[in-house]
């Protein structure tokens, strides 16, 4: 038969036929081998397994750290309250002994002028004491970081502490409330004390209250007693160029004092 494929010889051995291979299978061969090839030429790629893990981790320090942070805000926000200093304090008088005739003859102590309304004041007063200390006193919400990091540059580049990045409401729950120490804790509780004030008042009324409280030089606290001490009369009836006098006294009070530069 035709289909037999194996057959005897003379001498009775059995011969095998090779066996045929066709060319289609050849071919699937060789596609293989060069597909292995060029997938092992091919840059191995991180697994995702090691990215999720890498990225959980970060999300776990995270979680961590804003935990860690909580809970020192909330230890020292605890502690102000305990302590009482969620009270603003009245200011504490002076002493001014007068002759007959009116004539100050001695003088002991702080002295503050009567509460000035904001309504009150010439705009350019509460606008020039803004531009010399916090030009965004009315975007923030009781912190600049804006300004903060501007000054982390300048005193980096300095090298020495040569500009401030508090904001006008800082300023504020420091005079208010805090000794002038230079702690990490204390800068922590002005923090604190800043969110406070603008979560209770309005920033006209922080305004005021800064107005009416800060130091202005020779022994004058708020806008009213500097405008009495240097120019002889009331706030609300002070120039612009004597408004910018002032709002310039805010940087250095004691060292920049018209009173250092009178005549004897």
């Amino acid at each position: 038969m035709g289909s037999v494929r194996s057959s005897k010889t003379s001498r009775g051995k059995q011969r095998v036929e090779p066996k045929l291979f066709s060319g289609r299978s050849r071919s699937a061969k060789a596609s293989k081998t060069s597909r292995i090839s060029r997938t092992s030429t091919r840059p191995v790629r991180p697994r995702r397994g090691f990215v999720a893990s890498l990225l959980r981790k970060v999300l776990l320090l995270g979680a961590f750290g804003a935990f860690g942070l909580a809970a020192v805000f909330g230890y020292i926000w605890l502690s102000l309250n305990e302590n009482g200093l969620l009270t603003i304090p009245d200011r504490e008088p002076g002493v001014l002994v007068l002759a007959a005739d009116g004539t100050v003859l001695a003088e002991q102590g702080a002295f503050n002028g009567d509460e000035a309304r904001l309504s009150e004041l010439p705009s350019y007063v509460p606008n020039a004491v803004i531009a010399i200390e916090d030009r965004r006193f009315y975007g923030h919400f009781g912190v600049d970081p804006i300004g903060l990091a501007r000054a982390i540059y300048v005193n980096y580049r300095a090298g020495r502490l040569v500009q401030g990045g508090s904001t006008l409401t800082q300023q504020l729950a420091k005079n208010l409330f805090l000794k002038p120490d230079r702690t990490l804790e204390r800068k922590v509780q002005e923090l604190l004390l800043a969110f406070w004030l603008e979560h209770k008042y309005s920033k006209d009324a922080i305004l005021e209250m800064y107005l009416n409280r800060v130091y202005f030089g020779s022994g004058a606290y708020g806008v009213e007693a500097a405008s009495r001490r240097y120019f002889n009369k009331p706030a609300r009836d002070v120039t612009l160029a004597e408004a910018a006098l002032l709002a310039g006294l805010l940087k250095a009070p004691t060292r920049l004092s018209p009173a250092r530069f009178a005549p004897p």
